[in-house]
């Protein structure tokens, strides 16, 4: 469907893979440089609504407009308030959770941060990005202890984008929070042979421990 966010944002697209026995909605944000169809997105948006939860995905306008860049996180985290505004009218009595792949989750918590709203129940990190690559910071995370809700974070140990010694402190100097480390997964959760695991196996875990961290935080 397509949903008319304001005169300056326009109009985006959103799809929705519809649970058929809905406890909960969760809303999935895309990484920075692939959209709502990448493969991780879509096959997060099935299993989820899989899972007796409705997957909400959508783009944000740069992405709508063909554009490579994010440009100003004020757009896209100001889309951010309005997608949720929009999907809890929709789904009235439907618990809300928010969620993003690196970038998309990175803009959810900006929002959380600094607009606090009781529709939204908790959020989901797909790999937070800590810091660039191979510049290895914490400065990304210092608006998390503004996040009032519960937060899960879900990183693999080889993400290039979050040194997981660093994501473990952060982690450690805030409240109400989880951190999920997939072993020798990457930023997009891929994982070499010697694993012992497939992608699919850890896409399954994945959608897995989000379906149970939800269900856990609901009402």
């Amino acid at each position: 469907m397509e949903l008319f966010l304001n005169d300056k944002l326009g109009k985006i697209n959103v799809e929705v893979d519809k649970a058929s026995r809905p406890q909960a909605v969760l809303i999935i944000a895309h990484g920075a440089g692939a959209g709502m169809h990448h493969p991780f997105m879509s096959t997060l948006g099935r299993g989820i609504g899989d899972k007796d939860i409705h997957a909400v995905r959508f783009n944000f306008p740069y992405m709508e407009q063909g554009r490579k860049s994010p440009g100003s996180p004020k757009a896209n985290i100001e889309t951010w308030r309005l997608i949720v505004e929009h999907i809890a009218a929709i789904y009235e009595g439907l618990d809300i959770f928010i969620s993003g792949k690196s970038y998309g989750g990175r803009m959810a918590s900006h929002l959380m941060a600094e607009n606090s709203s009781d529709k939204v129940k908790g959020i989901i990190y797909y790999g937070f990005p800590l810091h660039a690559p191979g510049k290895d910071s914490m400065d990304r995370a210092s608006h998390l202890s503004e996040v009032k809700v519960p937060q899960l974070f879900l990183q693999g140990s080889k993400d290039k984008l979050a040194n997981i010694d660093m994501m473990n402190q952060v982690v450690g100097e805030l409240s109400n929070v989880e951190l999920e480390v997939i072993q020798d997964g990457d930023h997009s959760f891929n994982v070499p042979k010697k694993s012992g695991k497939t992608k699919e196996e850890v896409m399954d875990y994945l959608m897995t421990k989000s379906e149970s961290w939800i269900k856990s935080h609901l009402g």
